[in-house]
């Protein structure tokens, strides 16, 4: 019988298969911890946004409202980081713009231009920094303008 060399040390050996099998199950913790932390307690679609506060909130707009903006109040952050709002027009997305988040209660908005002939389903995402959709946002453009109840105060 030939010999590879001396014998390997037990211990040595269950160190490396527990290391072996940790590193098989990283993969699925890093999954499950990769839940977003912020959350998003307040959305709204506007018309336009006045001292940091939505107006003109709807669910629906008519097909010649020109402008309507995206506000969203961000909780949850621990550090700076950045939240997404990606503008959908269907299924197609059609804008994408990156915000700031500077703290733990932040708001932000985006705008989006809104040709006339551009009517339907409209929705906004709004992504963590991992690309990850925390909250969505859904409106139509082309009906009668249906006003939603303002906007809770923070």
């Amino acid at each position: 019988m030939r010999s590879l060399g001396p014998s390997p040390n037990p211990r040595l050996l269950a160190l490396a298969l527990l290391a072996g099998g940790a590193a098989l199950h990283a993969p699925a913790l890093a999954a499950e911890g990769a839940a977003s932390h912020l959350t998003v307690p307040d959305a709204a679609i506007c018309t336009e946004v006045k001292d940091r506060q939505p107006n003109g909130t709807a669910t629906s707009f008519s097909a010649s409202v020109g402008r309507l903006y995206c506000f969203t109040k961000v909780e949850g952050a621990s550090e700076p980081t950045k939240v997404t709002h990606v503008w959908f027009h269907g299924d197609k997305e059609v804008h994408r713009i990156d915000l700031s988040i500077g703290g733990p209660g932040w708001r932000t908005w985006s705008y989006k231009t809104i040709p006339p002939d551009w009517t339907g389903a409209w929705h906004v995402d709004v992504q963590d920094a991992g690309g990850e959709v925390i909250y969505s946002i859904p409106f139509t453009v082309g009906g009668e303008q249906s006003e939603q109840p303002p906007a809770a105060k923070p």
